[in-house]
């Protein structure tokens, strides 16, 4: 797009602040944008011009077999193999104890032979009961949507098409339950890929499992209705298809995630700030770039109205987003200011809408400028805390002045009060997921994870009141090396600012759920459906072109529908 900085002359406003950002209402807020994993993912597909290839598809009547599909960029290959499988509806589970499901998943790195499918037959299937190798980038798991699947398979078996309604209502004819990658069950580390270029950013294993996921879902409900309906049967109409994505079913598991990783939650969030920061500064907006903004935001208006959901939270927020929308809409009907345009928008939108709509507008504002922003993509990769070394030579008196600086809210809370401390974070021993219990009313303290850096490091800035200012923090945890922990994620806040939670996570208001919305708004999920505050059902991929359609000119903005608005 014409008119647009080069990289050479890139301004920058001022960053929000984390006090600012990084309160979990806000992170609760996030939506995908144009940084997102899967969008960044399909972009580079396109660019690239990867091919894609059906290479098996060994399923028999009852859906039972095998199916290979590779996908092939300038120096190398991936290839997703899927199992699938026929499961008995009382087995059907999204537990991550469960132990079978309707389909299951390997990334390959490269092109599988008959030997690697059959040491893959045996290991896949069963998940973490089995095996994978340094061949293998990720493991995963899908259930179908019953309802819908049955519905399709029965339409299209009949030579009609599904109900375009009942598609809308539920979005996916497959929902993942684990997407394991980085090392999981004998899978490559994140280390062996991290060079490649095609999987610089976070998670581009994981995304692209799931994007030929969605492929190998069409391609097994067509199957089922041609099985059912012989000659009668038809295929899924394109439009149609394009609407379904992959379901996940996201729980507690995900939350500890964003609390375990602050240098990769710093980037991701610095990333996503830097790039609002480059769009406040730009002090025009061409024609075209008010366009597409004023066309997708239209088109986002269409796309909200499909989320369905029957959670009171979620409800609200999404009343509050529509009406941040409407309100968006008329405060632009009429252009925008001249000079500094979206910085004034963003600054109306601070004074006008809720979280929800201020985060939307950010999302909207990225949208044009992607030849100022999409370079950052990379950026969100981090070499996480275990490498970080800890600074013993600092003096006390500095270790207090970080605390104060990053943690002010821990040291300024009540800590004895029962509702500072109302939740433990614990892993279950009989289902073997994180849980978060009432502190108070269950035996659970002796297997408290560490998840509470607010409270930990205002326990550490208490202590030092009692010790010399000059005393080197090395001296200080040879005596007291229970603070060892809270220490080091102190030194890391001073150089990833944005990679705290400024609330407490182990408070009585706490919503698990704002730390689960917040890491899937980063992966690019829609149709956030809260079952309760403390899991969440997404979509991923819907609206996007499969991959054998995939063009530069369809690549990106598939997330936001088309609209007559």
């Amino acid at each position: 797009m014409s008119g647009h900085a080069t990289d050479t002359d890139i301004k920058e406003a001022a960053l929000r602040p984390p006090e600012q950002v990084m309160r979990l209402a806000r992170l609760g807020s996030l939506h995908q944008c144009r940084l997102s994993f899967m969008r960044q993912l399909t972009r580079r597909l396109a660019r690239e011009d990867w091919q894609f290839t059906r290479r098996a598809f060994e399923v028999d009547d009852n859906g039972v077999g095998h199916a290979v599909y590779t996908a092939t960029g300038p120096e190398r290959s991936y290839s997703l193999i899927a199992f699938a499988h026929d499961l008995p509806d009382h087995l059907r589970s999204d537990r991550v104890i469960a132990e079978a499901w309707d389909a299951t998943f390997t990334l390959f790195d490269g092109v599988p032979d008959r030997a690697d499918i059959a040491r893959l037959s045996r290991n896949v299937p069963v998940q973490e009961a089995g095996r994978i190798s340094e061949s293998e980038l990720s493991l995963s798991r899908a259930n179908r949507s019953v309802r819908l699947w049955t519905h399709v398979v029965d339409r299209l078996s009949q030579g009609l098409q599904p109900d375009p309604q009942t598609i809308a209502e539920v979005g996916y004819l497959m929902r993942t339950t684990a997407v394991y990658g980085s090392g999981k069950f004998g899978a490559a580390d994140r280390d062996v890929i991290a060079d490649r270029p095609e999987m610089a950013a976070p998670f581009q294993a994981e995304m692209l499992s799931v994007y030929l996921t969605r492929w190998f879902v069409r391609d097994m409900v067509e199957h089922m209705a041609r099985v059912q309906g012989g000659e009668s049967a038809v295929s899924l109409d394109p439009l149609l298809a394009r609407r379904l994505g992959i379901g996940n079913s996201t729980g507690l598991g995900m939350a500890p995630f964003l609390v375990n990783h602050p240098m990769l939650l710093n980037n991701w969030i610095l990333v996503r700030e830097t790039a609002l920061a480059r769009v406040r500064a730009l002090p025009s907006a061409t024609t075209d770039d008010k366009a597409l903004f004023r066309d997708l935001l239209g088109r986002s208006v269409t796309a909200i109205e499909t989320w369905r959901t029957e959670h009171p939270i979620q409800l609200a927020r999404l009343a509050d987003l529509r009406a941040d929308l409407s309100r968006l809409l008329s405060h632009v009907a009429d252009g925008l200011d001249a000079d500094h345009p979206w910085d004034k928008l963003h600054a109306w939108a601070e004074g006008n809408l809720s979280f929800e709509g201020q985060e939307f507008l950010v999302s909207l504002m990225l949208e044009p400028y992607g030849d100022i922003i999409d370079g950052l993509g990379p950026c969100m990769a981090a070499v996480e805390q275990a490498g970080f070394r800890l600074d013993g030579s600092m003096p006390l008196h500095r270790v207090k002045a970080l605390i104060e600086q990053q943690f002010p809210w821990a040291v300024e809370t009540d800590w004895t009060a029962p509702e500072a401390t109302a939740r433990a974070w614990y892993v279950s021993e009989e289902k073997l997921e994180p849980r978060l219990g009432e502190r108070h009313e269950e035996p659970i303290e002796p297997y408290e994870q560490p998840l509470a850096p607010g409270r930990d490091a205002a326990m550490l800035y208490s202590t030092l009141a009692d010790w010399p200012d000059d005393t080197p923090l090395a001296t200080f945890l040879l005596k007291r090396p229970e603070h060892r922990h809270s220490a080091r994620r102190v030194q890391i806040a001073a150089k990833a600012p944005f990679g705290e939670i400024r609330d407490n996570t182990i408070g009585a208001d706490m919503l698990p759920i704002d730390m689960l919305r917040a890491k899937l708004s980063f992966f690019g999920a829609t149709s956030f459906d809260p079952r309760s505050d403390r899991w969440i059902r997404i979509t991923m991929f819907a609206g996007a072109p499969y991959p054998p359609e995939l063009t530069e000119d369809n690549a990106d903005f598939w997330v936001y529908p088309e609209s007559d608005i």
